[in-house]
């Protein structure tokens, strides 16, 4: 099926009124997924959003609860659930990825998070095939598509004239089929593309479960400023802290992203901090991508979408750091199991 350039607004009005509509967009000097209006217009020039789609579904501050006492002095506890419709309209392969990894974290083993739940269910995730890549996408060496995101509910693909759109499930079907009025029969001749930064991941994971204690962790902190904009702008980054704030009789309780690049964040009661020093950090931070999240759901945890590489203000690749591996030696006095 497809839809005309010319009804794409159309379209995305029609959404707006049954649902928050979000589109990668220019605001100010930023890009980055905003609710679309009258005055923020949808551009897909841009291969990736400064930031990410992520804190539509896990926001940077999310309230929790509210409680506290009553006008009768009776306690209560009354969770915060916000829950509309939501569309992320034209979203990477990689930001796709980035919303399976979430899923993964807050929706599976046996845990579900009633916070990210709701949103997460009323959530239609239409992909948009990229035209071009930047210099820092590497999407493909993780074993993605930049050309298709299967978890996606519809698949877009950008022609001269017109949008190519294909259901990938029922969520998907029931879509096309509300939207039928805006769109005509027919197929659009789309252009692969590819990264043209690669990295080598053959191995990578099983070399890294030998490397806890190699010295090539202390050569990559070196240069590290723990600044935590790494874990800010990666779409997978899920770390997150819990406050609250009283007043009077009535108090709330809310949820932040955090970072483990911070040395804060894993500070314990009584001041022990089992990550004091910068270089435990890093490697946590590595070794979590590439590694840890792997044997617990099967997958990578870097997405290629090259935000980090683009934003560390000392160029810490993890391109490069993939290339260091992939050559280091396992030496006996450097090999130890993570």
């Amino acid at each position: 099926m497809l839809l005309a350039k010319d009804r794409l607004n159309e379209l995305l009005d029609h959404l707006s009124t049954e649902a928050r509509v979000y589109v990668p967009a220019r605001i100010e000097t930023q890009t980055r997924f905003a609710l679309y209006s009258d005055t923020v217009k949808p551009n897909f020039k841009l291969v990736n959003t400064e930031l990410p789609p992520k804190d539509i579904l896990f926001p940077q501050t999310q309230n929790m609860y509210r409680y506290g006492f009553d006008a009768e002095g009776v306690p209560f506890i009354d969770p915060i659930h916000d829950a509309d419709d939501v569309v992320i309209f034209g979203a990477r392969s990689c930001d796709v990825r980035s919303i399976e990894c979430m899923d993964d974290v807050f929706l599976t083993k046996g845990y579900v998070d009633e916070f990210y739940e709701p949103r997460r269910s009323r959530l239609l995730l239409v992909a948009m095939a990229c035209n071009t890549v930047a210099e820092s996408c590497f999407c493909d060496s993780m074993s993605l598509d930049p050309n298709s995101a299967p978890a996606a509910d519809i698949q877009m693909s950008e022609g001269d004239q017109a949008f190519e759109v294909t259901a990938l499930n029922e969520k998907g079907e029931a879509a096309l089929a509300a939207w039928s009025s805006y769109l005509t029969e027919g197929s659009i001749e789309h252009a692969a593309v590819s990264c043209e930064l690669k990295v080598e991941m053959t191995g990578i994971k099983e070399k890294l479960d030998h490397m806890f204690e190699h010295p090539i962790w202390e050569s990559v902190s070196k240069k590290c400023l723990n600044c935590g904009t790494c874990t800010f702008v990666c779409p997978t980054c899920h770390c997150f802290d819990i406050s609250q704030e009283n007043r009077m009789k009535i108090g709330e309780r809310f949820r932040s992203w955090d970072s483990c690049m911070f040395s804060c964040y894993t500070e314990m009661a009584g001041h022990h901090n089992p990550r004091a020093e910068k270089m435990p950090r890093v490697r946590q931070r590595f070794l979590h991508k590439l590694c840890f999240f792997e044997d617990r759901y099967g997958k990578s945890l870097c997405v290629g979408c090259g935000r980090c590489v683009a934003d560390c203000p000392v160029a810490l690749d993890i391109t490069v750091l993939i290339d260091q591996i992939g050559a280091a030696e396992l030496t006996e006095g450097a090999v130890h199991d993570a």
